[in-house]
């Protein structure tokens, strides 16, 4: 009766250690399927720019596929403007934000003016620019979308950055062609190039009248 009872025990035991097991590898299941969260703050969201997905957390976009009309180069002048001025380095710029980029642009806008920046690319409606929706600020203006006397289009001008599109069909250009950023350079490269050429010049002059020289004493 006892190793009956004993016996009884034993498979009890056995099998609530079992359903602990099976519970602890359900858990692990569970926390293994759910994705990790991505902070705010991280270099993969500031880099990329990031977007409020519809469940209220974050998706990477890849501005090289969406953006096609731009190059690389154009991108990357882009996102150097961008990290220019996110302060904060959130991944956002606001109306502070936008308020000092504007003033060092040399177009300081109205609180109003601003807000309507904001509005007119603010496609989640959170009142402040994501890198993406900074892009598409340039977007607009390559494909002349914007009003000559808007605060969009004066940043897109006065930022030095040619939106004009490489060979993409459909694509605007909305600027004046502007003074080349290297001519500095290819002017201090000329003037080198030209005391290079005095001192050639110089070196043969010395070596002719020192042939001369030699002729004479001869």
């Amino acid at each position: 009766m006892a190793e009956e009872l004993a016996e009884r025990l034993g498979r009890r035991l056995g099998m609530r250690e079992g359903d602990a097991e099976q519970q602890q590898q359900q858990q692990q299941q569970q926390q293994d399927a759910e994705p990790t969260p991505v902070p705010p703050g991280s270099p993969a969201v500031r880099a990329l720019g990031s977007e409020g997905s519809p469940g209220g957390g974050r998706r990477l976009f890849s501005p090289a596929a969406e953006f096609r009309e731009f190059s690389r180069r154009q991108l990357r002048d882009m996102e150097r403007l961008f990290r220019q001025y996110d302060a904060g380095k959130d991944g956002f710029i606001d109306l502070m934000e936008l308020k000092l980029m504007m003033e060092k642009l040399g177009a300081p806008q109205t609180h109003l003016g601003l807000k309507n920046m904001i509005k007119e690319v603010d496609e989640d409606l959170d009142s402040k620019l994501s890198f993406r929706e900074f892009l598409l600020i340039f977007r607009k203006a390559a494909a002349g979308e914007l009003q000559e006397d808007s605060g969009l289009h004066a940043l897109a001008r006065l930022s030095e950055i040619d939106v004009s599109t490489e060979g993409v069909k459909g694509a605007k250009s909305f600027f004046e062609a502007k003074v080349s950023a290297g001519s500095f350079e290819e002017e201090i490269r000329a003037e080198q190039e030209e005391k290079r050429r005095q001192a050639e010049e110089m070196k043969q002059r010395k070596a002719a009248f020192k042939e001369l020289q030699s002729a004479f004493a001869q």
